[in-house]
């Protein structure tokens, strides 16, 4: 990869340019969004992938009967748009701009593992069937939705498996443990309190885990952050199967399909590194299904027209407003 291009992924991931269209933001009059709602939301009607993002719709806001937002909701008008965490504030005013500030809504913000008991706009949510009154927004998205254009070819790159990240969670401890001197991998721990101080490495560039042909993809306080950029490349994620989710829709990847999957207690690791060193063809079928999966999220228009008929459906479905 060019110096051009890894300077390019820095770009990317710099949020001042994030900050400073937000800001802006607030300051066009609310009516002239809201006068614009009806005309984007009729989009969906002959749009040409109007089933495919319906079905995105229905997976993000799974609310199917009335159900009140409940006293703890608030009015949009209150929306703490300067307060931190920012990040949450502002990808969510993106989309709340176009509906009337006196509509109530709950929101849960940050790392969320759990269902609430009333209908509630978040980042990530378990992956369970009972899972409806968590309804998922694309928030922090400017951290979690990093997506890589990798121009080295899978059979060049080295048959290892890379890892850096943060070593605090036991389920991440105990990878460590099984796997920091395996000659399969190239592990190191980032952080400097917790964990171990003999896995403790430099942390490494996008570009560098790129060399290698496998990357380690655990969950950390919910989702791995690293998951949306990996299967945007030409390497492949090596995870269990995941247990949370977010607008990306983890909890739709199918095992050794999307990714290559280990056991919850990581024991198949080996087996599963040498299967696909020793299948080539099978581990490019892997890369190939997960570009297409990440693909879907290209499309800003898109995932602009998602984005506001989930929170309409949270309106309806909250008995705020009619269809």
């Amino acid at each position: 990869m060019t110096i051009w291009k890894k300077l390019n992924i820095e770009i990317k991931k710099s949020k001042i340019p994030y900050y400073s269209k937000n800001i802006l933001r607030q300051l066009i009059p609310s009516a002239i969004y809201q006068s614009s709602l009806a005309s984007k939301l009729k989009a969906i009607d002959h749009h040409p992938k109007k089933e495919a993002l319906l079905k995105r719709v229905n997976y993000y806001n799974k609310l199917s009967s009335v159900t009140e937002p409940g006293s703890n909701a608030i009015e949009l008008a209150q929306m703490p748009i300067f307060k931190s965490p920012k990040a949450y504030n502002f990808d969510t005013f993106e989309y709340t701009r176009y509906f009337k500030k006196s509509l109530k809504a709950n929101f849960l913000f940050g790392d969320i593992i759990h269902v609430a008991d009333t209908p509630t706009l978040q980042k990530s949510r378990p992956i369970t069937d009972d899972n409806a009154n968590a309804i998922l927004l694309k928030l922090d998205k400017k951290r979690h939705f990093v997506f890589v254009k990798d121009d080295k070819k899978y059979t060049d790159k080295i048959s290892l498996l890379i890892g850096r990240g943060s070593v605090t969670q036991s389920h991440r401890i105990q990878f460590m443990e099984k796997y920091f001197n395996n000659p399969l991998c190239n592990l190191g721990q980032v952080n400097q309190n917790g964990g171990n101080i003999n896995w403790l490495k430099p942390k490494i560039s996008i570009s560098e885990h790129l060399n290698y042909k496998f990357i380690l993809s655990l969950e950390g306080n919910d989702v791995a952050t690293n998951l949306k950029w990996i299967m945007s490349s030409n390497s492949i994620a090596v995870m269990p199967r995941p247990k949370y989710e977010t607008w990306f829709m983890e909890g739709l990847l199918v095992p050794d399909y999307h990714y290559i999957h280990i056991k919850d207690d990581y024991s198949d690791l080996e087996q599963k590194l040498h299967y696909y060193i020793s299948h080539e063809q099978e581990a490019i079928t892997i890369v190939r299904n997960a570009n297409a999966f990440v693909h879907q999220f290209f499309n800003k228009k898109e995932e602009d027209l998602i984005s506001l008929l989930v929170l309409q459906k949270y309106f309806y479905y909250t008995g705020q407003i009619d269809k």
